[in-house]
């Protein structure tokens, strides 16, 4: 991926340096369980998955450490700085050219824990946006977890990544999660976790847009990249997971979506390049 020329973003919060002492919140209880729960599937939605009413939960004093990122660490979050510049640039475009303005998102950089107005996270649920307070949240540890343990490394796969929790910003923004949210009550567990499916299939649509416009416009697509971010989706299919994590299958518990289903409608987003051709919610098949 052609990336170290790209415009830089400004909406990038480096937390790394600030650590929560423990992991026992006030009130955060049930609904940590549950994140920690959900967040092995990555692309986590807590907007999906949980009542955000509460608000900001009130934890431990942080601190602040002395540690200093490696190199490494600091070119992973300067690619991540690029990625998301590239996002704010295409969907700005979209929504100008839809009569609307794209309100930017922020992008937080943490280690271990962090607080969000969707409450305490942690590290190992994997990178989250929080509808709350408009922002993504991403411990890079989890790219060694994407490589390592996931099979799925290379840098457009870790573009994906931002791009997906990207899309589920847009989706708060056209008010789509916030319908999601409403019917939560009225439905039963099984129906509401089809719309989750759906909502995260929507979610890699549009990075998949993202993908498009990344290389019809602005040419940092480099050979193999495409097959890098499908790589990606193919490896955190619920039925994948499912079957690495207990060796057996749950179709109805998916939230996420199957392995060939996240492939299909990335590849959707990214062959139409179009919002439209990105909803779910109206197909006839997943």
């Amino acid at each position: 991926m052609l990336w170290k020329n790209g415009r830089r973003s400004s909406n990038v919060e480096d937390r790394r340096r600030i650590r929560i002492p423990g992991g026992t919140k006030k009130g955060g209880g049930i609904g940590i369980l549950v994140l920690a729960l959900v967040g092995m599937y990555f692309g986590i939605d807590p907007g999906i998955i949980m009542n955000m009413a509460d608000g900001l939960q009130q934890g431990s004093p942080s601190q602040t450490s002395t540690a200093q990122p490696s190199a490494a660490e600091q070119e992973l979050a300067d690619f991540i700085s690029v990625v998301l510049a590239d996002t704010e640039d295409t969907w700005t475009k979209i929504f100008s050219d839809k009569g609307g303005t794209y309100r930017e998102p922020k992008l937080v950089l943490f280690s271990g824990q962090v607080e969000s107005a969707c409450g305490f996270a942690q590290a190992a649920m994997g990178p989250f946006y929080c509808p709350a307070d408009h922002q993504v949240y991403i411990d890079l540890s989890f790219y060694q977890d994407l490589k390592n343990k996931l099979d799925a490394p290379g840098d457009f796969a870790q573009a994906y990544v931002i791009a997906h929790e990207v899309g589920h910003h847009v989706q708060k923004l056209v008010g789509i999660s916030d319908k999601v949210q409403e019917l939560r009550p009225q439905i039963s567990a099984k129906e509401y976790n089809k719309l989750s499916v759906k909502v995260e299939l929507q979610a890699d649509c549009f990075a998949g847009i993202w993908a498009h416009h990344a290389d019809k416009v602005r040419n940092i697509v480099e050979p193999g990249d495409i097959k890098e971010a499908l790589n990606a989706a193919s490896h955190i299919g619920d039925d994948r997971l499912q079957q690495q994590s207990r060796g057996y299958i749950t179709p109805d518990s998916f939230t996420h979506g199957s392995s060939s289903q996240r492939v299909r409608w990335f590849k959707t987003g990214y062959s139409a390049g179009t919002m439209e051709a990105c909803d779910t919610f109206s197909s006839s098949s997943l």
